[in-house]
């Protein structure tokens, strides 16, 4: 790609890896995944420029990375290869959930920053960050040290904590903290909420106490999302609920990851939209991902096709 190309007005931090999913009978399929990945691969084949600023290794897993971002669009000046072992997800069993992390000081954690393309900060007005990587030391320090700096200079923080077991270390606890208090936007799912403030009797409230400056996008599964715009004064936070729109599902790989992604396109887009157009977009897109096995990056034409199926009837 070449330097002389406008640097992108989105850029993803996080993780890229290979998700192993167990197919029983001894056999795994590879496939490549990570929620920043998903993320920034769903905006790029929106048609936003998009930059995913993460590390990858020099074998045949961050090949396939590598291909499957180049045919996304991603912009490969962010996308940085190092010679580490790969970051790997193996699913031991999807109903229920239960995986596990390989990745000791793999290539995800050798990401660096200062190899960016050069004036990339000047041009970025959405950073995203979000998943495991807040969670792997000592990337996640980094990056939310990273994340600090770009929203003291006026870029908008977008992040969605997107709970794994990681997260269950001590130092996390920290760092979701810091990002809460800078984030214009959190995306998180009710699911998430449990986890991040387990014993919680209402974790959104805590949430919303935590950082009143960030809307919220909260994913409810299969009853759709609500949009809860910041708090002004004295007034109340507005809330607008968004249902799903009904597919035949083939799993819900990546669901949330479309609706994050689609919602950053809309944002950048079309800035002077409703909400409630950001929400369709989301929603949109989480459903096409669902009609698709894995997480399925889908295109505008396909949302388009997709609100125009449920024009009479959307949920």
């Amino acid at each position: 790609m070449s330097d002389a190309l406008p640097l992108p007005r989105l850029v993803v931090f996080g993780e890229a890896l290979t998700d192993f999913l167990h197919q029983g009978n001894g056999q795994w399929l590879a496939r490549p995944g990570g929620a920043c990945w998903n993320v920034a691969r769903v905006a790029a084949r929106l048609g936003v420029p998009t930059g995913y600023a993460g590390a990858i290794s020099n074998d045949v897993f961050g090949d396939a990375l590598f291909a499957d971002s180049q045919a996304a669009g991603l912009d490969l000046r962010y996308l940085q290869r190092v010679d580490r072992s790969p970051l790997l997800a193996m699913v031991t069993s999807t109903q229920p959930p239960h995986y596990f992390f390989v990745g000791d000081d793999s290539a995800d954690l050798h990401f660096d920053a200062q190899a960016l393309p050069a004036g990339w900060q000047t041009a970025v007005e959405i950073a995203h960050f979000g998943c495991i990587s807040l969670a792997r030391e000592p990337l996640g320090s980094r990056l939310v040290a990273l994340a600090e700096t770009l929203a003291a200079q006026g870029t908008r923080i977008t992040f969605d904590p997107n709970w794994r077991t990681a997260m269950d270390a001590p130092h996390y606890a920290p760092l979701l903290l810091r990002m809460a208090a800078i984030a214009s936007v959190i995306k998180v799912s009710d699911e998430d909420l449990r986890h991040l403030f387990p014993g919680d009797a209402d974790p959104l409230t805590t949430l919303r106490t935590l950082a009143p400056q960030a809307d919220i996008l909260l994913t409810l599964g299969a009853e759709g999302m609500e949009w809860l715009a910041a708090a002004h004064g004295e007034q109340d936070d507005a809330r607008i609920a968004q249902p799903a729109f009904a597919v035949r599902v083939a799993d819900t790989v990546g669901c949330g990851d479309a609706a994050m992604g689609a919602w950053l396109a809309s944002q950048l887009q079309s800035p002077e939209a409703p909400p409630q157009a950001h929400l369709r977009q989301a929603a949109a897109a989480a459903a096409l991902t669902a009609t698709r096995a894995g997480a399925y990056a889908g295109t505008q034409a396909e949302i388009d096709a997709l609100l125009e199926a449920h024009t009479a009837s959307p949920a």
